[in-house]
């Protein structure tokens, strides 16, 4: 790890000052991607602001839904009253997620930055594109079992976003607030908050130089009340998903009248698949419904050789996962 100096910020404008007056630092908050990161010197940052004691905490019911603090943990998220009864499938998706002591220092909103797991990118060894631009991507013709089949480029496939939180918040129509600095503040929903790899895979969301992420807001739906997260990996704990799935429904007389569906471990970014919630609303909640819904949010698929397992299994975590909550 590189030497660097620590500054506790008090305040958020002097948090987002002392970025941008040094645009390589880094903020931390419980730590616990950063500093993996910073060891394996994949990220080296002349200084690390603290931003724990902004005022950017609480889970609170408004009129737009529910707004969470960016820096509530993990586990009081996941444990939360009013997320298990109005969102289950998020608090499912930060319960399932790395340990609990992990889960007990994590923040939400730090939660969201987690980058690949792909060996290639991890392993300085290798050409990666992500951390050096142009140098390359073995990925594509080398061990890619666990990285992205949908929204690939011939830059990088090594995006598979490896979190399970933000894909529960790209089914349900997540909004981010971020801090500017100076009071400014912008909202961007989740499913616009990650950039798909393109030509430039080392820039992986649209987070400018200084800003913050400050709060979530989940907006009330009834898809959302009637929802699971269903995640499939190599060990029943502690691993990252191979496949996974944030789904809910809303089904009337045996008919989805609206649904909401995002997939995990497999797209660049949290994968909100339009297609299969079009392929459902209108339709009977049936077995036969549910397979033409996974089929179609698989279609634009992009295998390689070691992953394309993923596209069978995606779809049959898809199934398995609208089934739950349609019997539920």
């Amino acid at each position: 790890m590189n030497d660097f100096s620590y500054t506790q910020a008090a305040t958020a404008k002097e948090a987002t000052t002392l970025r941008k007056d040094t645009p390589t630092a880094a903020y931390i908050a419980g730590g616990t991607t950063l500093l993996d990161l910073m060891k394996a010197h994949l990220q080296e940052h002349p200084q690390l602001i603290d931003i724990n004691a902004l005022p950017f905490r609480g889970i609170e019911q408004t009129k737009d839904g529910l707004r969470i603090g960016a820096l509530e943990t993990m586990s009081d998220v996941g444990e939360h009253p009013l997320v298990l009864q109005q969102f289950p499938a998020v608090s499912q998706s930060l319960l399932l997620a790395a340990s609990p002591q992990l889960r007990n220092m994590a923040t939400v909103g730090g939660n969201l930055l987690q980058r690949t797991r792909c060996g290639y990118f991890r392993d300085p060894a290798f050409p990666c594109n992500k951390r050096v631009p142009g140098s390359g991507c073995p990925a594509q013709d080398g061990d890619n079992h666990n990285l992205a089949i949908l929204g690939v480029s011939e830059s990088c496939i090594a995006n598979s976003y490896p979190g399970d939180f933000s894909v529960a918040l790209a089914a349900f129509d997540a909004v981010l607030t971020l801090e500017k600095g100076k009071g400014k503040q912008r909202h961007v929903p989740l499913t616009d908050f990650y950039r798909l790899p393109d030509s430039t895979p080392h820039i992986e969301t649209v987070l400018e130089p200084g800003e913050l992420i400050v709060a979530i807001t989940l907006p009330t739906a009834v898809p959302a009340q009637r929802s699971t997260y269903l995640k499939v990996r190599e060990r029943s704990s502690y691993a990252y998903a191979l496949t996974s799935a944030a789904v809910g429904l809303d089904v009337q007389a045996g008919t989805i009248r609206a649904a909401r569906v995002a997939l995990g471990g497999v797209g660049a970014q949290p994968w909100r698949s339009r297609e299969a919630e079009r392929t459902l609303v209108g339709q009977p909640a049936t077995d036969a419904t549910f397979r033409a819904a996974a089929a179609a949010a698989l279609q634009g698929a992009q295998p390689r050789e070691h992953n394309r397992y993923k596209v069978e299994l995606a779809q049959n975590t898809l199934v398995r996962a609208l089934q739950q909550v349609a019997a539920g």
